[in-house]
């Protein structure tokens, strides 16, 4: 018997992953919710899902897919409602996973608050809870934690993480990206609540979201931050996009294992884009997809 999931939100970003989580052969149910019925039906009405979609399973709201019995829900709403949501679905019974980040505000003790909720709610209920943050499965990332459980680093000394991605990327457009969220159900109430924020002065940045750029070299150190210290840079052209906020950030950690790590979350730089880390030992290093040690480097391969 496998296993019973509850996908809740069908919109842009999350239609492209139901396909995925439909496929996984150990996934027998596939249970659809979104809070308008037209995006869920484009799957309903899919005969690729029809092995594993009853009409039945066709859900409007959070509360009703909850009640369904079903073994975890995969959360791609908002961002902003991520915790919120996910903690709503343990509270029931029901195992969680979510699309990066856990939540998206632009208080940051707001932000700390709910990250402090979401793992007392799994102590207590039992239940797990995933965060969906792709760059811990990319090859590179694999391959260095695997280096690390063979001991290849050594001692790790320092580690850089950076996140480059311009406000106006033609591969994947913010201000664009910004707009289709706005214009659901869900955009037009965040709109009317992000105005709570403005009103009190309570300003964001690209480092509220720091989880491409982090969770490469944390992953492979296998240690947390101690310390941590950033500093901003305020866009001077007076964009809307990012009004009195940051729109790039850079920090320092200090990590639990004594290595320093500079982590760089840039949303307005004149580049293509870039999502790496870099992780230095005393006995061995990898950057450029290559690993290094004293007297070589060796380019990362598929086989590898």
């Amino acid at each position: 018997m496998g296993i019973s999931l509850g996908l809740v939100g069908l919109g842009s970003f999350g239609s492209a992953f139901a396909p995925l989580f439909k496929a996984h052969p150990l996934a027998d149910r596939i249970a659809l919710c979104d809070r308008e019925p037209e995006r869920g039906a484009r799957f309903a009405e899919n005969p690729l899902f029809q092995d594993k979609f009853n009409p039945s399973d066709a859900y409007a709201s959070l509360d009703e897919i909850c009640a369904a019995g079903l073994d975890a829900l995969v959360i791609i709403t908002q961002p902003w409602l991520h915790a919120a949501q996910a903690i709503q679905a343990m509270e029931a019974g029901t195992h969680a996973y979510s699309a990066v980040p856990i939540v998206s505000l632009p208080d940051g003790e707001e932000i700390l608050y709910w990250c402090d909720k979401l793992v007392e709610t799994c102590r207590r209920t039992g239940k797990h809870y995933m965060l969906g943050e792709t760059t811990f499965y990319r090859p590179q990332t694999m391959y260095c934690r695997r280096k690390r459980d063979e001991g290849e680093f050594g001692h790790f000394v320092y580690a850089e993480g950076e996140y480059l991605h311009d406000v106006d990327s033609p591969n994947s457009n913010l201000r664009q990206v910004q707009a289709s969220r706005l214009a659901s159900k869900a955009g037009q109430e965040w709109a009317e609540l992000s105005k709570s924020y403005k009103e009190r002065g309570v300003k964001s940045g690209p480092m509220h979201y720091p989880t491409h750029s982090t969770s490469g070299p944390i992953s492979v150190m296998n240690a947390h931050a101690t310390r941590v210290c950033a500093w901003g840079f305020r866009d001077p052209t007076g964009d809307d996009y990012f009004g009195d906020s940051f729109s790039d950030e850079t920090a320092l950690f200090k990590m639990s294992n004594g290595a320093t790590m500079r982590i760089c979350e840039h949303r307005q730089i004149g580049h293509p884009g870039s999502e790496i880390f870099r992780v230095f030992g005393t006995e061995g290093s990898f950057r450029e997809n290559s690993w290094r040690d004293r007297g070589s480097s060796t380019e990362l391969t598929v086989e590898e």
